[in-house]
């Protein structure tokens, strides 16, 4: 027989979202920073698939189990913080394990009609997954946990004409702390992140080598981050910490160093390097070959003779 898929939980509001996981009700209709510790409902249903029109930002001390967000897992042992944009589709594969932390809930609204409502777009860590978490060094953790006080004392006081300024302000200063903290991130963690662009270039090595762009066209950044095991911005955000080039642009210089192997080492027609390489059409392999090199196919080839 076959099982029965269930859609995931959905919610549309902050309050409803309380509601459901026991919380008391919010002291803003459109923000708030809970505690994990007074959740009283059941989470055994939910966790399994919960959605939200919300952002989301964690922090997770301790976790028992195992989040899933997307296709990767991630243990929590360390604690840290996890971003979450609206639409994106949260489960635990451990529904019962127990963590401590607090979650800091924004409806788009609440920052719609400032700057940070179309910047937050470009804070590339809410497309990150959750096993590319902030972990933070104690000075960033103090600074960061600042931040979340300053945000519960000012959701506790009466709202005025100044509340949703100053709440705004605070959680675009902890959104640029993030920026800052993920980018020492970056650099601290250069032998695992070398390892993965080691693997990068030898996933490329393979690819072209292999002729795989004869049946599969040219290779996609989110096809390189699939084999990787990371999401695409955080693939790229990484990339350019460490050498200054995004995902696509280390997959247009391996295909340029393979076009200058093929067009110095064959008769090939440029044309005929365009369809070996995956174009379908030699005008765009002309295109990148010239941006990239500055010289045409035909005129490299002829500054070998």
């Amino acid at each position: 027989m076959k099982k029965e898929l269930k859609s995931p939980y959905y919610f549309h509001s902050v309050a409803e979202l309380h509601e459901a996981l026991g919380l008391p009700k919010p002291l803003h209709p459109l923000v708030s920073l809970s505690n994990y510790e007074n959740i009283r409902a059941d989470m055994t249903d939910i966790a399994k698939g919960l959605m939200t029109n919300l952002y989301k930002i964690s922090y997770k001390k301790q976790f028992t189990g195992k989040a899933r967000y997307g296709q990767s897992f991630y243990d929590f042992n360390e604690g840290g913080l996890c971003f979450v944009s609206p639409n994106q589709l949260i489960s635990e594969a451990e529904p019962h394990g127990n963590y401590e932390g607090f979650t800091l809930m924004i409806h788009p609204d609440f920052i719609r009609p400032y700057a940070l409502g179309k910047t937050i777009k470009n804070y590339g860590f809410f497309s990150y997954s959750s096993n590319e978490a902030l972990h933070l060094s104690e000075q960033e953790k103090e600074t960061t946990m600042g931040v979340f006080k300053n945000i519960g004392e000012e959701l506790a006081r009466p709202i005025d004409q100044f509340s949703q300024d100053v709440i705004v302000s605070l959680i675009e200063l902890l959104l640029n702390y993030s920026n800052r903290f993920y980018n020492r991130q970056f650099i601290t963690r250069k032998a695992a992140n070398h390892d993965l662009l080691t693997k990068l270039e030898a996933l490329l090595d393979d690819y072209f080598n292999t002729e795989k762009t004869l049946t599969n066209g040219l290779p996609t950044v989110q096809y390189i981050s699939d084999q990787l095991n990371v999401s695409t911005r955080y693939l790229s955000d990484m990339l350019r910490a460490l050498t200054g080039q995004s995902t696509q642009q280390h997959i247009q210089n391996k295909l340029i160093d393979k076009a200058k192997e093929i067009l110095s080492s064959s008769n090939l027609t440029t044309a005929e390097v365009a369809y070996q390489l995956g174009f379908e059409h030699p005008q765009s392999f002309n295109k990148i070959f010239k941006r990239k090199t500055n010289v045409s196919p035909i005129e490299f080839r002829q500054s070998f003779n």
